[in-house]
Order: C-alpha cells, then sequence, then structure tokens
C-alpha cells in the first residue's frame, strides 16, 4: 500500500513539471522581440517582493496565486508570454491559463534565472 502512494505521489510531481500541451517554451533569448509588440501580454507570475527586487520592464506583475482571479484582465485572443523565477511558476501559469480557455501561451524556459539583459 505504502509504494502504491509512493507511486502516485511521484506521478503527481511529474505531471506538474510536465510541459501543457500546446504551450510554446522558449528561451530568454528567444522572446525578446516579442518585447517590442504591444499585442503581447507580457505577465510575470512572481510574488511583488520577488518582482520588486529586478524584472523585465514591459512585464506586468500578476501573481500565481491570483492569476485565476486577475485573468479577466487578460485578453484570451492575444499572445500571452509567462515568466517567473526558473519557469515552473509560469508553466503552472500557462497550465492554468490554458484551463481558462487561453490558447496562444508561451512559457519562457529557465525564467529570471536565465535572463541576460
Amino acid at each position: 500500500m505504502e509504494y502504491i502512494i509512493l507511486i502516485i505521489f511521484v506521478l503527481f510531481i511529474i505531471s506538474r513539471m510536465l510541459p501543457v500541451k500546446d504551450v510554446k517554451n522558449l528561451a530568454p533569448e528567444e522572446i525578446k522581440h516579442k518585447l517590442k509588440n504591444k499585442d503581447i501580454q507580457l505577465i510575470d507570475v512572481r510574488t511583488p517582493g520577488e518582482y520588486q527586487n529586478g524584472h523585465v520592464k514591459k512585464f506586468k506583475n500578476i501573481p500565481l496565486q491570483s492569476l485565476k482571479d486577475q485573468s479577466k484582465q487578460l485578453k484570451k485572443d492575444k499572445e500571452v508570454v509567462v515568466i517567473c523565477r526558473s519557469g515552473n511558476r509560469s508553466m503552472r501559469a500557462c497550465r492554468i491559463l490554458k484551463k481558462q480557455g487561453f490558447e496562444n501561451l508561451t512559457n519562457v524556459r529557465g525564467g529570471m534565472n536565465m535572463w541576460r539583459g
């Protein structure tokens, strides 16, 4: 019985880390050209404290824990690029947005840890 619980737990953790279907996973240097496009919504899902300690100028802070409620501010017909510290929370954010009907989602792989410039 313990092995079954352990296997379920491991599968749960793995499923949370897997990429979301139909979500682009791009490195920071691959999305820099998108910063100039006013039709793209740029979202940083880190905490307000993390955001204040350093962020990419054009990204708007919508913390992951409040994304479900605040996603109403976003337009479903426009691309959403999501960043966090390492890429894990932004992938969870993409999963949340996907469930809410957003289609054009991009996760910044490696997040702020990989951002240069």
